[in-house]
């Protein structure tokens, strides 16, 4: 079996071991690959393994010898899957691996927030060695303690995200339970998938219906918030804070998001602990022994 991994630094730059994967199939390994490269890349292999590049239509159409595509990740809305099931190309993904680090890295952004890290980490390094104290002047920062965190998208990582939540004292509002209590709490987190109807789901109208003041904490997928909007809301003060880990288009050098107010931008890589990317490429390897078995696991068609 022939497999190319169309996007290999991205979830290994070296640090982890792809030996799960090319143990079991013969495999050229790409750093990146860009969108009109994907055809000459990937034919006359049996799969493609990808990350961040899609595979629409026009590519599963001209690789009459491709067999299954595999996403390195769990989400898989940049694969075409009506055209995939028309073909007979069967997609696998890989559920559940971050779930520890995609919620450790929402916590972190939390935590970030309500610290005021970045300004205070400012502010010292300005005031040294003239001293410390309030005295020298401070960003004020807020307990979680007794605040609430709605989350947006209850599966293993929302449930994750709660469960580090209320070790710090926090109440947990669930969007799928009671949607206004959830969209009034302190602190909004979003995990849920990117869908038609999730798309944008947080726009100016959602926005109008939070707390005044409230935060924003998204590490699921961009679009779900409208950039515009929640860059205005950021500016007005009616959203006093967001930390994003996810934006629509990556890399999104002109997202409105990166000059707005009270924002703190992390590159897409809530998932990325090396321990995470490591697990991932296990799992990779246990659905490709799966398939070359005729045991399929994680199957999506």
């Amino acid at each position: 079996m022939k497999a190319v991994i169309f996007n290999g630094n991205s979830i290994n730059p070296g640090d982890v071991s792809w030996e799960p994967v090319t143990s079991l199939a013969d495999t050229v390994i790409y750093p990146d690959t860009a969108d009109d490269e994907r055809i000459e890349r990937a034919r006359g292999f049996d799969g493609i393994l990808t990350d961040r590049t899609g595979i629409d239509r026009n590519t599963m159409e001209n690789l009459p010898d491709l067999k299954f595509i595999l996403k390195l990740a769990t989400g898989y809305d940049n694969i075409d899957l009506k055209c995939a099931q028309e073909l007979g190309i069967r997609v696998f993904n890989i559920p559940a691996y971050s779930t520890d680090a995609v919620a450790q890295h929402a916590m972190a952004l939390i935590l970030e927030i309500a610290c005021a890290l970045p300004e205070n980490h400012s502010r010292a390094a300005v005031t040294a060695p003239a001293g410390y104290g309030l005295e020298q002047g401070y960003a004020p920062s807020f307990l979680l303690s007794g605040k609430s965190l709605g989350i947006a998208g209850y599966g293993n990582i929302g449930k994750k995200t709660a469960q580090l939540a209320e070790a710090f004292g926090m109440e947990i509002n669930i969007y799928s339970r009671d949607r206004e209590k959830c969209i009034k709490s302190d602190i909004l987190s979003l995990h849920m998938p990117l869908t038609r109807e999730t798309y944008h789901m947080v726009n100016r109208d959602f926005i109008s219906e939070m707390k005044d003041g409230a935060v924003i904490i998204n590490t699921a997928r961009g679009a779900l918030i409208d950039e515009y909007a929640l860059t205005d809301a950021l500016k007005s003060g009616k959203i006093a804070a967001a930390g994003v880990d996810v934006l629509e288009d990556e890399p999104a050098l002109s997202s409105p998001l990166r000059s707005a107010p009270n924002v703190n931008i992390t590159p897409h890589v809530a998932f990325a602990a090396r321990e995470t990317r490591q697990k991932l490429i296990d799992i990779a390897g246990d659905v490709l022994r799966g398939y070359i078995e005729g045991k399929e696991i994680n199957r999506i068609v």
